[in-house]
């Protein structure tokens, strides 16, 4: 009867260690970006949209436990338009789809939104707004926090968006920056990535985009320069099974704004 109880312990126990030893070396789950672009007509416009984000919108995503929310705009606005990124990064697709109820229920948003959440249609805060929904990569599933020192006014955040021909030629792109580990060229080159991922839904489908980030614009303009030369990068860039799967790049230059956790 002992020789039977020791089993059974030893045999919990040694089931207990291999649970524990596969659940920490499980991947992190990959997390899921918004991109909201906000398009404005002027400097007032600004104004009311920056005041809601930083006194109502980013708090109430704090006090919901959604972290590290960027605010950029162009390094250089349009006279004839200005524009506003927030991404917003949720740990799964739950807590986005939750995220409306719990700001209908948070009194503290919807008291410091308020001028926003209730503006008449004749005083918009904006022409338009539009969402991009992505998906991180394997290679890099969660958001991080680019390790700068310059002061933000510095900075230099680069936005990029690949679209393909078709897409097949989408997926093969994705798995060029996973499989082809386009992502460690950019991290062993120390290009402060704060996140790699697939767009789910979008403008500019089938695309995927990502966002590196530099001191200044001397600092980007060298670790291009050394990404371009990178053997690593030269032949990965060869291949032919990774030709023709980009039909447009577009970049956009960004600056945090002061209030940016990111």
């Amino acid at each position: 009867m002992l020789q039977r109880a020791i089993f059974f312990i030893t045999t919990c126990l040694l089931f207990s260690m291999a649970t524990s030893s596969a659940t920490q070396a499980a991947p992190p789950s990959r997390y899921y970006y918004e991109i909201r672009i906000y398009h404005l007509q002027n400097q007032e416009q600004e104004q009311k949209l920056d005041d809601y984000l930083q006194h109502a919108f980013i708090p109430a995503l704090h006090r919901h436990h959604i972290s590290l929310v960027g605010v950029f705009k162009p390094v250089e606005q349009q006279d004839s338009g200005r524009d506003v990124y927030v991404l917003i990064p949720y740990s799964s697709w739950n807590v986005k789809m939750q995220l409306p109820e719990l700001l209908d229920k948070d009194a503290a948003y919807q008291r410091d939104g308020q001028a926003y959440i209730n503006r008449p249609y004749s005083d918009p805060v904006f022409t338009r707004m539009e969402t991009i929904l992505l998906e991180a990569f394997p290679k890099m599933p969660v958001l991080q926090k680019p390790a700068l020192k310059a002061p933000m006014a510095e900075r230099v955040y680069e936005l990029r968006s690949y679209e393909s021909p078709t897409e097949a030629l989408n997926v093969n792109k994705v798995k060029m920056f996973n499989d082809g580990d386009e992502v460690g060229i950019f991290k062993r080159l120390n290009f402060n990535a704060v996140f790699y991922a697939e767009v789910l839904s979008g403008s500019h489908m089938p695309n995927l985009m990502y966002m590196t980030t530099f001191e200044n614009r001397a600092d980007r303009e060298a670790h291009w320069k050394a990404f371009s030369s990178d053997p690593q990068w030269t032949k990965l860039s060869a291949m032919d099974q990774y030709q023709h799967n980009v039909s447009k790049a577009e970049i956009t230059f960004l600056r945090p704004a002061d209030y940016s956790d990111l």
